[in-house]
């Protein structure tokens, strides 16, 4: 299936690595946008950016998923579904059915148990 993944942090790469060993082509990787990271608050990418990136994949950061340029490219993808892991960004709905089968979303919580704003720290 031709794939958009959309992930950022650590826990998120492991599924990434999954989709790609079972054969799926990634059409696209979208993360957050480089930031501070570590002791000495250097710019650098997101885990699954870096991850992406060693694999030779096309990585997308923008700002913001709401921007019509960024959907319009989303949309332009001729995507078969959408995976989202801890990607970090409320996605509008233009994005979530832009692929064929739609978008999934995978949650490490143990939902609704432990809802909230912080299910992992729980």
């Amino acid at each position: 299936m031709r794939l958009a993944f959309l992930g950022t942090p650590e826990f998120a790469v492991k599924s990434l690595a999954e989709l790609v060993a079972s054969g799926h082509e990634i059409a696209a990787v979208y993360a957050q946008p480089p930031a501070p990271r570590g002791r000495g608050q250097k710019v650098r990418p997101s885990p699954v950016q870096a991850f992406a990136e060693t694999l030779g994949l096309p990585v997308r950061t923008p700002r913001s998923m709401r921007d019509p340029d960024e959907i319009a490219a989303f949309q332009g993808l001729g995507l078969d579904a959408a995976v989202v892991v801890a990607y970090g960004q409320i996605l509008p709905r233009e994005v979530l059915e832009a692929p064929r089968l739609g978008s999934f979303n995978l949650h490490a919580s143990l939902l609704p148990r432990w809802r909230g704003a912080a299910p992992f720290q729980r």
